[in-house]
């Protein structure tokens, strides 16, 4: 189609380091490379898609041991997660609209991985973007890459951006 921008969809999560609203590592090294070297100075010619997924704590308190809870404390947990993941997602849209980028973010909730493949299929971008934290194969055994899965399982082509040497953090796993 001719005249329609490129739509770039980028997976982008919160820090492990610092938590919400700071994007980790791998999230925004991947937003720079897409700007840099896709988008560069043809704002109009493509369409940045944020997607956050947010994974849902089981009981929705983050790691407290217990806690005597009323309906509206949950709807609270809710909303304060939302929030959160709105902060996040800000942080890239704003830097598009300085820039002049089309974009469009939302937010998920699930497994990561297969969140981001089904919105691949639900959205149909020409291509998927992720960041990627370049574990090596003994930590990717038990800690595992989204970045991995959808490779193998999104339906468009899937580009990942590794961290420099110079970005990773004493704790590889951390991003």
């Amino acid at each position: 189609m001719e005249g329609e921008p490129t739509r770039i969809m980028l997976a982008v999560n919160e820090s492990t380091i610092k938590g919400y609203p700071n994007a980790s590592i791998s999230s925004r090294k991947a937003f720079e490379w897409t700007l840099q070297k896709i988008v560069r100075s043809n704002t109009s010619g493509f369409k940045l898609l944020f997607l956050h997924v947010q994974v849902p704590d089981e009981d929705g308190f983050d790691d407290m041991d217990s806690v005597y809870a009323s309906p509206e404390d949950f709807k609270n947990l809710r909303n304060r997660d939302r929030a959160r993941g709105l902060h996040l997602l800000e942080f890239f849209v704003e830097r598009c609209h300085a820039i002049g980028v089309g974009c469009e973010a939302w937010i998920k909730k699930g497994d990561p991985k297969e969140v981001i493949c089904h919105e691949v299929k639900r959205v149909q971008p020409d291509f998927l973007v992720v960041g990627c934290r370049g574990l090596g194969p003994f930590q990717r055994v038990f800690v595992g890459t989204v970045s991995e899965f959808c490779v193998k399982h999104a339906e468009c082509p899937v580009i990942t951006i590794k961290r420099s040497a110079e970005e990773t953090p004493q704790d590889p796993v951390d991003d």
